[in-house]
């Protein structure tokens, strides 16, 4: 597998799939899914003529704005509940179950996770959930890993009959909340000792931070009332893009496939989206929805929504970068910080690239449990 010099490669097991230590649903067969990331079969995604045929990876949007500018633009025009969360941290990760996540939990990564929930609302036409919950949903609903706990408060807001539990291995979430709105610290991989069942469980952005989906998925079967739904939402992680304008010799391509084949090697697939149908359906639940967005990597989708969402996303890309990075790089990979930070600035270029129109998936699986189960 690639690196800079050749010698940081990456024995991958045949199986990507770690022993399962839960017990396992009746109802759930003994099959292994299998399914691989591609492509969204949907509509190629329009280009911005600007994004087109220009000669500097840099150059002026339009004849003016750069790619930076448009950024900053950008970014000031976002909301203070987006990009300024009130916490005042220095840079740090997670101290309980340190290491089992591989990203921080301080400001800057608090305000990229709520940029990030800002992108995926507006990616599915500003809806918190896909799930056909009633208007006036009174049920109890689980946000696992719940990060900084925005979608659990704008949760709170939308349904205040509603009981609302988020749960993370860290206590970013602000104090003043909801009042129907609660959070935990604890995680989700260990056993859940729920009194209650819950009628609604949501799980989003989890991608790299679990062992055993398909434990986690039976987990949450088992902890629905009957009739109850599921939702997971996670990425692919796999650039793609619909004109040939990304290929295997891009760095930013070259990142992603590093960091995606890295987090398989240690038992945390980063790529779990194509997969989740296969484990909501192994795990016994029905009513299967599954719908695929392209989220585009800058603004160069001609779609004025979609030129928003990517843009959001090209920031929280940007931002996020080294909070993505380091962790493999240097402890797995065995690479040393200069290493990272001159191959991480060839990312960032090409990231910022107007040529280059790449996007990933985001898989949205929901499903419920039966009815008298």
């Amino acid at each position: 597998m690639w690196a800079p010099d050749g010698r940081a490669s990456l024995m991958i097991p045949a199986s990507n799939s770690p022993p399962d230590s839960g017990a396992a649903h009746p109802s759930a067969p003994p099959t292994m899914c299998t399914a691989e990331a591609q492509p969204a079969t949907g509509p190629d995604v329009p280009v911005d003529p600007a994004y087109e045929n220009n000669d500097d990876a840099d150059s002026a949007l339009g004849d003016t704005t750069s790619v930076d500018d448009q950024l900053s633009t950008f970014s000031a025009s976002l909301t203070s509940s987006v990009v300024n969360y009130p916490f005042q941290n220095g840079r740090r990760y997670h101290a309980y179950k340190d290491g089992s996540y591989i990203l921080p939990n301080d400001e800057p990564e608090q305000d990229r996770l709520d940029l990030a929930h800002a992108m995926t609302t507006k990616l599915t036409a500003n809806r918190l959930h896909l799930t056909p919950l009633p208007d006036h949903f009174s049920g109890r609903v689980l946000d696992i890993g719940c990060g900084t706990g925005i979608w659990s408060i704008c949760m709170g807001d939308q349904f205040p009959d509603a009981e609302i539990l988020g749960n993370d291995l860290s206590p970013v979430q602000p104090s003043w909340v909801p009042p129907n709105v609660k959070f935990e610290i604890d995680d989700i991989e260990n056993e859940w000792s729920y009194s209650q069942r819950f009628d609604f469980i949501f799980s989003r952005y989890l991608a790299g931070a679990i062992g055993d989906w398909q434990r986690l998925v039976r987990r949450a079967y088992a902890n629905l009332a009957p009739g109850g739904w599921v939702e997971f939402q996670d990425y692919d992680s796999v650039y793609y893009s619909d004109d040939g304008t990304l290929t295997d010799e891009h760095d930013m391509k070259k990142w992603l496939d590093t960091l995606r084949l890295a987090c398989l090697d240690a038992k945390r697939a980063c790529d779990p989206g194509p997969r989740l149908e296969g484990y909501v359906k192994e795990a016994g639940f029905v009513n299967v929805h599954h719908e695929v967005f392209k989220v585009p990597v800058g603004g160069w989708p001609k779609d004025k929504s979609l030129k928003q969402c990517g843009l959001m996303n090209l920031i929280q890309s940007l931002e996020g970068l080294e909070a993505f990075s380091y962790r493999i790089f240097t402890d797995m990979l065995k690479w040393e910080v200069d290493e990272v930070n001159i191959f991480l600035a060839k990312v960032r270029n090409d990231l910022k690239n107007k040529n280059i129109h790449a996007y990933y998936n985001y898989h949205v699986v929901y499903a419920q449990r039966p009815e008298g189960s």
